[in-house]
Parts: C-alpha cells; structure tokens; sequence
C-alpha cells in the first residue's frame, strides 16, 4: 500500500512538473526570452528525471523485478530516457539545443502512459515465464534508449529539413534582393557603397535572418548525427542481446518475428543513415530524409507491432483506455 501510494504521488509529481516545464518553454518562445524562466525549466527537468527515477525504483523494489513488463511501464522508462538525454545534452552544451525535443517528448510520453492506457495496465504483473531472465534489463533498456535518442535525432532531422526548405524558399522569393546586394559588393566602389547606405538598411535584416538560420541548421545538423550516433549504438547493443536472449529462451538466435523483423528494418535505416554521413555528396539533406523516414519506422517497430498483438513478443500489446 505505501509502495503504491508512493508510486502514485511520483506519477502525478512528474507529469505535473514537466507540464509546467512546457508551459515555461511556450512563455520563451512567445515572450522575450527570460534568464530565469530558463533556469527554472531546467530545474524542472532535473526534477522530473528525478521522480521518474524514484517512480521506477519503487515499481522494481515491490514488484521484484526490473520495471519493464509491460507497455505501461516501457512508457514510463521511455520518458525517463528522453529526460536523461536531456541531462547529458544540457552537460555537453550549456545551449541545450535537445531542450524544445525532449521535453515535449517526456511529456507526450508520460501523458499517454498515465491517461491513454487501461488501468490493468498500470498494475505489476508477475514476469511471463519468457521475461524471468537477466536478459531482461540489458535487452530492453537498450532497445528504450535507443528508441528515446533515435527519435530525437529524428526530430531534429526533421526540424532541420522544415528550415532548410523554408529557407529556400525565402531566398527564392528574395532572389532579386540578393542579386542587389552581391552586384553592390563585387562592381561598386566605397563611395557608392556609401550613396546606397540606405539599401542596405533594408537588405542587412535578410542577411542576419540567414545567417542565423545558416548557425541554426548547422547546429540542428552536427545533434542530430550526434544523438542518432548514440542512438544507433545503443539499438546495435539491443538487438545483438536480444538474439542471445532469443537463443536462450526460444532455442535459436532470430525467429524472423515481426518485432525483430522490423527492428532489423530500424537498424538497416539508421545504417544507411550512417553511410550517407560519410559521403560528403549525401550530407544535409539527403541524411536528413533517411532520418526522417527512421521516424516513422521507429513507431511502427514500437507502437505498430504492439497494436497487433501477434508474434513471440506479443506479451507487450496493450489496450487503451475504454471511453
């Protein structure tokens, strides 16, 4: 009873938390940013990743053993990446680009494990014979990080293809614009620089707005290969300890299952999407797509799967929450 009124308080603790953490994210967008509404939503971060970890421990310590049984509780140690890889981002980059993906995506998350499943879900259920393993942990928890850092490198790719494109064509509807400026500093001279003062006037806002946006994509660009990386080393770790787990329990390393099927297929994706960031002639743009496409096939591999409830790993299909 304490263990679940405990796991109660650290559900609603956290979801609430990092509720106003988006609601503090909304306010910086829409109002001048703010020093302190930043560092308050960081804090709110590390709250949140603290009580999603209390939440966790205390499923494991009553429930005895790790918490990732069900959709329900996958959900909930999803959450718990997506806080954590906004931990070490804000670690490696004061900036924390990953703050407007991980956060909403911690939220997103949460709210759908806490409202959008059935009750029974909820509960801790004892380990079908196939999961009383110490596969377990290793297994699963990989494959979660990796879906976690693999979606945000997505979004980022995503973001990255929405600017790039907009960008484009702002710079086509300017072209004319752009041709005054280039013509204005190959063929004139200072003195006719300084006669056409006013020119530039209009012209030096577009200049900075691209440039900034030149900065933005870079950076959208250099995190998302980053975080994929990870992401990609993290679902490599996943499948090849899965297929000893399989090996183990099933007696043979790859059963061609539909979950392993399409994980095969994620990894093939984000493969590809490593090679094209060696070739110089395939970065940018083309990388960005590949990401993209890795989005949707992540979900599929995570949600599609699960929805069918068919397959040696249908002990994790799930039932929404009746209306």
């Amino acid at each position: 009873m304490i263990f679940a009124t405990l796991e109660h308080i650290l559900t609603h603790l956290s979801f609430s938390i990092i509720s106003i953490v988006i609601t503090i994210h909304l306010t910086t967008l829409l109002v001048q940013e703010i020093i302190g509404l930043r560092d308050s939503s960081e804090k709110g971060m590390i709250t949140t990743f603290l009580s999603i970890t209390g939440l966790l421990v205390t499923r494991w310590i009553y429930s005895r053993h790790f918490p990732l049984s069900n959709l329900y509780e996958s959900l909930i140690f999803l959450s718990w990446s997506f806080s954590i890889i906004h931990m070490i981002s804000k670690i490696w980059n004061h900036k924390n680009d990953l703050s407007a993906i991980t956060a909403p995506s911690a939220i997103f998350t949460q709210g759908f494990a806490t409202s959008g499943l059935s009750s029974e879900m909820h509960q801790s259920a004892r380990l079908v014979p196939a999961l009383q393993s110490q596969w377990l942990m290793m297994h699963v928890s990989m494959m979660l990080l990796s879906y976690a850092a693999l979606l945000c490198g997505s979004l980022l790719s995503v973001a990255f293809l929405v600017i790039t494109f907009r960008k484009n064509i702002d710079l086509f509807c300017k072209s004319k614009n752009f041709l005054i400026l280039i013509k204005s500093f190959l063929f004139c001279k200072i003195k006719h620089l300084n006669e056409k003062r006013s020119m530039f006037k209009n012209t030096s806002f577009l200049s900075f707005g691209n440039y900034y946006k030149y900065q933005l994509t870079r950076r959208l660009d250099y995190w998302s290969y980053r975080v994929i990386s990870l992401g990609f080393t993290f679902l490599t770790i996943g499948i090849l300890s899965g297929a000893v787990w399989a090996n183990e329990a099933w007696g043979s390393y790859w059963n061609w299952d539909p979950k392993e099927t399409w994980a095969f297929i994620t990894w093939t994706i984000f493969a590809i999407y490593s090679h094209t960031r060696t070739n110089q002639n395939f970065q940018g743009i083309n990388s960005a797509l590949v990401a993209s496409i890795g989005f949707l096939i992540i979900w599929i591999c995570y949600f599609g799967i699960n929805l069918l409830g068919i397959g040696l790993h249908s002990y994790g299909s799930f039932t929404l929450t009746p209306n």
